[in-house]
């Protein structure tokens, strides 16, 4: 999707799994893969900000977060099938499993918002950039197309099915290296870059710990390499290849995600950057510099193009995976696991629809746009770490308890990269509860409030309400079978 542009891995049969997938693949294959699983230029303003910092900010998580993720995954992926849930339930407990399969659903509640108000800002600039800070607009931006996309996800258009690909070319590639050659051609002019680039600001300044707040938003940008790791048993020596693949695509993400940040913090003052509209601020100033203005609308609208494609082709994907477990389980009411005639799960997409309208609103009720876009991406954080420290847990428990089942890919040192993965998780967490420096002068209270219930209502209370009023015939008969061959395993 955004990085997180991409859905949590969807619960399947083996047989399904192995069908759907190559015999073999090569490792640079799946480095390219994952890649474009993760890879966005959406997270740039945030990081933009820090200017020549931002190399040490996304170096930072990608050694302690992303590595740790992608391996950990591996080792769970190529020894038992059916996802994140499959993994804590054999590891912990069932609903432990539930938890996890729940906040990686649960977070795109808060994540449509905030990629949809990056898609408002976007299209604010073909239109009147002046509505790039309007709450009011955004909030309407949000709300039509979301249930524009509902309406299509629920009809079940199998069209949908290749364009994450296409979104990653249109939407990343393509106008990520044309912001990077425009910066350096600007530079390379003679202009002055509008953030300091001498080695005494490779560190972000010290001014409290709200100064490296926005690294938080880092992890985020990094989630989904879980979504690849099914396809390590493809590989013809996955102890040896897989962990080139993951060097490989660590060292292309982190390609993607700093130079074009640093592209916009060449041309566009920290003091002045949107933390929605910052992509299309850099190109608008770059393209007005080369006399180009009449490409910005083309920019936007690949822009606009590659992060609509992502939300209708992953809009579907984390409450299908929440949908087959809560059949097999009986952990949803029965409203919730009706399938229309299309056997998309309409209910559910409608009653998320209604939940992020609500949240829509709060763009037109709290004045600044991008206050209200960072604290629904670090809700959004906050909530979806829940299920990276029930997966790392999982995979050190389940390497005592089940030393023996066969695994295609064994991590070296499991315990220890478990470990820094569980302790940065924890401590993205923390620091998710402090005021970025740029957050304005709101009330620290009501951030810390608004990030806490977030993740308490959303990320404990409500599964917890599922599980505690579950009833025995919340479990479908359409899914007995699939109950004793798979959910009973779990």
């Amino acid at each position: 999707m955004s990085s997180i542009d991409t859905p949590a891995e969807v619960p399947r049969p083996r047989a399904a799994a192995q069908a759907a997938a190559p015999s073999t693949m090569t490792w640079v294959t799946l480095a390219l893969m994952t890649t474009a699983s993760v890879a966005s230029l959406r997270a740039a303003p945030t990081m933009a900000i820090y200017g020549l910092a931002c190399v040490f900010l996304y170096l930072v998580p990608a050694i302690v977060f992303l590595l740790p993720t992608a391996l950990v995954s591996a080792e769970l992926a190529s020894g038992w099938n059916g996802g994140v849930y499959r993994w804590v339930a054999e590891g912990l407990s069932k609903p432990l499993g539930f938890l996890a399969v729940w906040c990686q659903f649960a977070m795109t509640i808060f994540y449509y918002p905030s990629l949809l108000a990056f898609v408002a800002s976007t299209i604010a600039y073909v239109i009147d950039p002046a509505l790039a800070s309007n709450g009011v607009y955004t909030a309407i931006v949000i709300m039509v197309l979301y249930w524009t996309g509902v309406w299509v996800s629920s009809r079940g258009t199998k069209a949908l099915a290749g364009l994450s690909s296409w979104g990653l070319i249109i939407g990343t590639l393509v106008p990520g290296t044309i912001l990077v050659v425009l910066g350096m051609v600007f530079l390379g002019q003679g202009n002055p870059s509008a953030a300091p680039m001498d080695a005494g600001h490779l560190l972000p300044e010290w001014t409290g710990l709200a100064s490296l707040v926005l690294i938080v938003n880092n992890f985020l940008s990094y989630s989904g390499m879980e979504m690849n790791a099914v396809h390590v048993s493809s590989l013809k020596d996955p102890a040896k290849e897989y962990p080139k693949s993951m060097f490989l695509a660590m060292g292309l993400v982190l390609l993607i995600f700093i130079l074009p940040a640093l592209a916009i913090s060449w041309v566009v003052p920290a003091d002045q950057l949107s933390l929605t509209a910052g992509v299309m601020q850099a190109f608008d100033a770059f393209f007005s510099y080369f006399d180009i203005g009449w490409m910005t609308p083309i920019a936007a609208v690949m822009l606009i193009s590659a992060s609509l494609a992502g939300m209708l082709t992953w809009l579907a994907g984390p409450s299908k995976g929440l949908l087959e477990i809560s059949r097999q389980e009986g952990y949803l009411p029965p409203f919730l696991q009706k399938l229309n005639r299309f056997g998309i799960q309409q209910n559910i997409l409608v009653t998320q629809g209604v939940v992020t309208s609500v949240i829509a609103l709060m763009y037109a009720l709290i004045p600044n746009v991008s206050s209200v876009y960072w604290i629904f991406s670090t809700i959004t954080t906050q909530v979806y770490l829940i299920v990276y420290l029930l997966m790392f847990a999982a995979a050190m428990r389940l390497r005592k308890t089940q030393p023996d089942h066969p695994r295609g890919y064994r991590v070296p040192a499991l315990g220890l990269v478990c470990t820094v993965g569980l302790l940065a998780s924890l401590a993205a967490l923390g620091i998710g509860f402090v005021p970025p420096s740029q957050f304005g002068g709101g009330s620290v209270w009501s951030y810390v409030l608004f990030i806490g219930c977030g993740l308490l209502v959303l990320g404990f209370l409500i599964p917890w309400l599922f599980l505690r009023f579950r009833k025995p015939n919340w479990r479908t008969t359409a899914a007995a079978s699939g109950a004793s061959s798979e959910g009973d395993r779990a």
